[in-house]
């Protein structure tokens, strides 16, 4: 027996809060379809997804908007220190720089304006990284609620790694 949802049902949205006992919990997001205010099974909407069975779209911007998210939220969850508040104004720029630069990779003039913008991605990934590290080793918020996006950062990491590595070995 399945619950048939209202249309006026709101998705709850993820975030950060404080606990009393001084932990912070991050809510994840809830993506199935069941969830949503529309929700309509993908047998009776026609999408690009129902001919690909064996090659799910892999949406990067969407992946970037979603990390970009995340790092907003956790910089919220900082605490109202001198040291937090330097650190949080570091990761905000550089953890939600690499959402805006995808655009612009997308809009990219030539293959080595391609590859350069790629490799600003990267970048500022990598240094988003450096900072939550340091943040985990401050103990600015617990190492297990890092971890999640720690995780998420080194797979970015990955990502636009891999994809400088081809457009590198595709312009030659």
């Amino acid at each position: 027996m399945t619950k048939k949802k209202t249309p006026n049902a709101q998705r709850p949205t993820p975030r950060i809060q404080w606990m009393p006992d001084g932990n912070v919990r991050e809510e994840a997001p809830l993506y199935s379809a069941s969830n949503k205010a529309d929700s309509t099974l993908n047998t009776q909407r026609s999408t690009p997804n129902t001919q690909r069975k064996t090659n799910t779209r892999f949406d990067l911007e969407e992946r970037l908007l979603e990390f970009s998210a995340r790092i907003i939220r956790l910089v919220d969850a900082l605490p109202n220190t001198r040291a937090a508040n330097h650190i949080s104004g570091q990761l905000l720029r550089c953890g939600t720089s690499p959402y805006g630069n995808h655009g612009e990779v997308e809009a990219a003039e030539s293959r080595k304006d391609f590859v350069h913008k790629l490799k600003i991605c990267l970048k500022e990934l990598k240094e988003s990284r450096r900072w939550l590290r340091l943040i985990r080793k401050a103990a600015m918020l617990p190492a297990p609620k890092l971890s999640p996006i720690l995780h998420e950062t080194e797979e970015l990491i990955m990502i636009f790694f891999a994809s400088i590595r081809t457009a590198e070995k595709n312009s030659k």
